[in-house]
């Protein structure tokens, strides 16, 4: 199979519109191993008068209003393939009407063979060394500083803390009660 020049493998999350929001009646497309969901889509600002693509969609969830998928998008004419970028928001049409939402996750260019391009990982990424941990004994274990007034309180011991608790007491009666508030 050859892939037509242009052609973008992309994953993302696929988002279907209910029918109500006028999306597909029969709900999100069955996914199916024997085909593709095939439809047209364009990207924003187009329209899908002015900037039809092909988009063909797989490895979604069955019956999911909203799942990740993979596919390819085959830009119209007009449309150039660096304006598909992760974080573009595709939306799949059936005719003209709008469908669902792809927002692409990732992008890479197709192969002759249909296979994606997948560039490999910029080496700037550090290398770590697997570190040996240091044995401590038991006893050389203490508690960490902590500099707070909170921690402070909690740790140090205060005269008041040496004061027996003062007991229970009823609560007072209602004719108290006013009799206090009467007095204010």
């Amino acid at each position: 199979m050859v892939m037509m020049t242009g052609s973008l493998a992309v994953r993302g999350m696929v988002v279907w519109l209910t029918p109500q929001q006028g999306g597909r009646v029969s709900g999100p497309p069955e996914p199916d191993y024997d085909y593709d969901y095939t439809a047209t889509a364009f990207l924003p600002p187009r329209t899908a008068d002015d900037g039809q693509a092909g988009i063909a969609l797989r490895g979604f969830a069955p019956s999911a209003w909203r799942t990740q998928a993979d596919g390819i998008l085959v830009p119209g004419q007009g449309n150039k393939a660096q304006q598909i970028v992760p974080g573009a928001v595709v939306v799949i049409t059936e005719g003209t009407r709008p469908v669902g939402f792809l927002t692409v996750e990732e992008v890479h260019a197709m192969a002759p063979d249909g296979t994606p391009v997948i560039p490999p990982k910029p080496a700037t990424e550090p290398v770590l060394e697997p570190v040996e941990p240091v044995p401590v004994a038991e006893d050389a274990i203490e508690p960490p500083y902590r500099h707070s007034t909170a921690a402070a309180r909690w740790t140090s011991t205060h005269g008041s803390d040496l004061v027996p608790a003062e007991p229970l007491t009823a609560e007072p009666a209602p004719d108290e009660l006013l009799k206090a508030a009467t007095s204010l």
